[in-house]
């Protein structure tokens, strides 16, 4: 799977402390660090997603 940040990000940091090994806070918005996510780290980064305050995380199959 595959994860991207929408413009929308607020820069909470919520993904960060869910997901960091997806996840890190550049400097306006969170990032995505990883092109694939590893299979081990899907159910977080999905969890992030389904967290974002904002719905700025997209998750692509």
């Amino acid at each position: 799977m595959k994860v991207r940040i929408e413009d929308t990000c607020t820069a909470c940091g919520l993904c960060c402390d869910t997901c960091p090994e997806v996840f890190e806070m550049g400097d306006d918005i969170a990032t995505v660090i990883v092109d694939e996510v590893p299979a081990d780290f899907e159910a977080a980064a999905q969890q992030a997603a389904d967290e974002c305050p904002v719905e700025a995380i997209v998750v692509e199959a």
